[in-house]
């Protein structure tokens, strides 16, 4: 089912479920991977709330995946893999609609987290803390404990 649909310089991707698996639908069939090194910024979005809950990265095949399986899958810079969101802490983000900048060099992935917490520090969005004339506040509350959630193996 192909046809996107332009509003002004931002080009939608929409993102239906069907069964277990997400159908898009697009102008443009992938973002721009050539320009960040194989690389897109991808911004987490809950879904209900509009709260920013992270950035990460995402190449080629971590895109695929997340498409295919409605679940976001992003590509992990420090530890050069891919990256399936909640794959320890089982805090998984569900895909409700995936979105494409006007340069489609940068995905929006909006998301139902499951789990309450996108943020390795236990916080549900990893933008926790305000910069203000006193420095950084923390002005989110932990939902979980990173030491007892991410105990080595």
């Amino acid at each position: 089912m192909l046809g996107g649909s332009r509003q002004g310089d931002f080009l939608a991707v929409v993102v239906h479920r069907q069964r277990s698996k997400l159908a898009v639908t697009t102008n443009s069939t992938n973002p721009d991977f050539s320009k960040g090194d194989g690389l897109v910024p991808a911004i987490a979005q809950d879904a209900a709330t509009g709260e920013v809950l992270m950035l990460a990265y995402m190449n080629q095949e971590s895109y695929d995946e997340t498409v295919a399986t409605g679940r976001a899958v992003y590509f992990s810079r420090s530890r050069n893999k891919l990256w399936r969101k909640g794959e320890e802490s089982g805090n998984v983000q569900e895909v409700k609609g995936i979105y494409l900048d006007c340069d489609t060099d940068t995905i929006l992935i909006k998301v139902n987290q499951i789990g309450g917490a996108a943020c390795h520090e236990g916080y549900s969005s990893c933008f926790f803390r305000q910069v203000t004339p006193q420095g950084l506040q923390v002005i989110g509350s932990r939902v979980f404990d990173p030491k007892e959630v991410y105990k080595k193996k």
